[in-house]
């Protein structure tokens, strides 16, 4: 009896982490620098209850991003070293890997590619593409890193997202396709419709 006791605890045991196992993603974030993703970081964690409060990456406010520990980071507004967190959405952990855009630190990105199911390449709405774009796709290519990408900062001035779909499919030959459309642009940006389920969503 206390052997099959002892099974039983084991056995549940062993069912409990293979399910936290199959609901455990690690997903990255990369792009070039200055495209934001700290900031797309920071509302992750804060609309999925992570953090209670959304801080500047610049640390204007005296406090800077979750993600931003070090000095110099919140000083200069930019990543320097991957930096890991998690955040939980339903039944599901996803292990977060924010990782630096400049071309001086591709090698904490290439180190953080080998571990990732997935990732976020955030291309900015008014730049499109750039350089470091190029090389982080390399190397989620080299690795086999399947991603979406996230094209950030449409409420600037001059942003055009065909302009970033066009870069993907030419510049990085990728068959993206867009699952989301603005409602505006720049100043006039106000929502997104969601082709795949044809809702809006208004942010006023």
């Amino acid at each position: 009896r206390p052997f099959i006791s002892k099974a039983r605890n084991i056995f549940l045991r062993s069912l409990s982490t293979e399910s936290i196992i199959l609901n455990t993603r690690n997903i990255g974030i990369s792009a070039h620098i200055d495209s934001g993703k700290t900031t797309l970081t920071e509302r992750i964690l804060f609309y999925t209850g992570r953090i209670n409060e959304i801080h500047d990456v610049r640390g204007k406010d005296g406090v800077g991003a979750k993600m931003d520990s070090m000095d110099l980071e919140r000083e200069k507004g930019i990543t320097i070293q991957s930096a890991a967190t998690y955040c939980k959405w339903g039944p599901n952990h996803i292990n977060i890997i924010d990782t630096p855009g400049h071309v001086d630190f591709t090698i904490e990105v290439e180190r953080a590619l080998r571990v990732l199911d997935g990732a976020i390449l955030v291309i900015c709405g008014v730049s499109g593409v750039q350089s470091q774009t190029l090389t982080v796709d390399r190397q989620m290519k080299r690795y086999s890193v399947s991603r979406i990408a996230f094209i950030n900062k449409l409420d600037r001035t001059g942003s055009n997202p065909m302009k970033a779909l066009e870069g993907l499919r030419k510049e990085l030959r990728l068959g993206a396709a867009l699952m989301q459309l603005p409602i505006g642009l720049e100043n006039d940006f106000r929502g997104i419709i969601d082709i795949i389920t044809r809702e809006a969503t208004s942010f006023l």
